[in-house]
């Protein structure tokens, strides 16, 4: 069972997605929040939480504060931010701070519930317009994109493993990097572990930002 923490300040939408996801036999919603803050201190509470399901725009501690503050005390938990506003400041700023993925509210209600069971697997998702746009907005000039053996050779990282980072970096599961590859999802998840041991990195969403920043000239 996937416990579920809802953060939004429209009570609206709380009461919205606790209905759509609480239809689903996997997930259980254990509370409901009206800012970041305030999911913090229900977490502190000892309450069971898997994943938080997270607004940016709120008052208080919006979503991207709320996401630092979480992630720094609880990093097991995963943050999946949802909103109406595709801002791409926000975007990249929430996944530094450790959100395991950013989706639109204008999305069907099925792809919020199978996004909350993707980040609760440990797998970075992203909207596929707002992964189009992180290597631009992470480096504001971007470089000419070396090819990927050159640019991760210097840290290491096998043939394999570059190729993996790669796809992490374009906001594929395990699952489908693994159909991608023609590997077994067991050696997916081997080659993430060392890839985060190599470039000494907590998660993959530090890998797809390190692959993007390196793509775009930022890491040098």
């Amino acid at each position: 069972m996937i416990h579920v923490l809802i953060t939004d300040d429209d009570p609206f939408i709380r009461e919205s997605l606790q209905l759509i996801i609480g239809l689903d036999p996997d997930i259980t919603v254990v509370g409901t929040c009206n800012h970041g803050d305030e999911a913090l201190a229900f977490i502190q509470s000892a309450v069971q939480v898997d994943v938080v399901l997270m607004d940016i725009r709120m008052p208080i501690c919006d979503g991207v504060e709320g996401t630092l503050k979480i992630k720094q005390a609880y990093p097991a938990i995963s943050i999946l931010i949802l909103t109406t506003f595709d801002d791409d400041e926000f975007i990249v700023q929430a996944l530094r701070n450790g959100a395991s993925g950013y989706l639109l509210k204008n999305i069907s209600p099925d792809r919020i519930v199978q996004g909350i069971k993707t980040v609760e697997q440990g797998n970075l998702l992203i909207h596929p317009d707002i992964a189009k746009k992180l290597a631009t907005f992470i480096s504001p000039a971007p470089a000419p994109s070396a090819p990927l053996p050159a640019m991760l050779r210097e840290y290491g990282l096998t043939a394999s493993e570059q190729a993996v980072v790669e796809k992490i970096s374009e906001g594929l599961s395990n699952k489908e990097i693994a159909q991608e590859l023609f590997l077994s999802e067991g050696t997916v998840k081997n080659y993430i572990t060392e890839i985060l041991s190599k470039l000494n990195l907590r998660d993959r969403t530090q890998i797809a930002i390190f692959y993007l920043k390196k793509q775009s000239g930022v890491i040098s």
